[in-house]
């Protein structure tokens, strides 16, 4: 699975040693930067889990979805009006939308990548494909 933000500046693969081949701080401050929430991917022998941090949001405004070899996990902010009775002083926190893409491997079973949204982190398991290898065999020379 490659990993693609949706910024130029960051691209890599995953499968060739995205975790062991770079600094572990190199981007570490980019994703909060651009308020893109921060993905933790796992790989196990079934397949890959990812788990996208967003607290505060609903699973019903989350849009993931597969086309072409591209996972999209899109968050768009709904706007709600500022009650008349109060005015806010101060704001820190925001839920800003946001998409971020991953470009799926050919091993990834696209259609049975499942979703769920539990304690403020969307977690999408994305399973392999059976292993199609092909055992190899001893040819007999006549």
């Amino acid at each position: 699975m490659t990993f693609v933000k949706q910024h130029p500046a960051q691209v890599n693969n995953l499968l060739e040693g995205f975790f062991n081949g770079f600094p572990a701080n190199l981007g570490k401050d980019y994703p909060t930067q651009f308020g893109f929430p921060k993905v933790n991917i796992h790989e196990t022998a079934e397949g890959f889990q990812m788990e996208l941090i967003a607290a505060g949001r609903n699973k019903e405004d989350f849009k993931v979805q597969v086309e072409k070899d591209l996972l999209t996990i899109s968050y768009e902010k709904k706007t709600t009006e500022e009650q008349k009775d109060s005015k806010t002083i101060r704001k820190e926190f925001t839920l800003n939308s946001f998409k971020r893409s991953f470009s799926l491997d050919d091993k990834i079973k696209a259609d049975a990548i499942q979703a769920k949204y539990e304690d403020g982190i969307l977690k999408i398991f994305l399973p392999k494909k059976e292993d199609t290898t092909v055992s190899p065999k001893a040819i007999t020379i006549a």
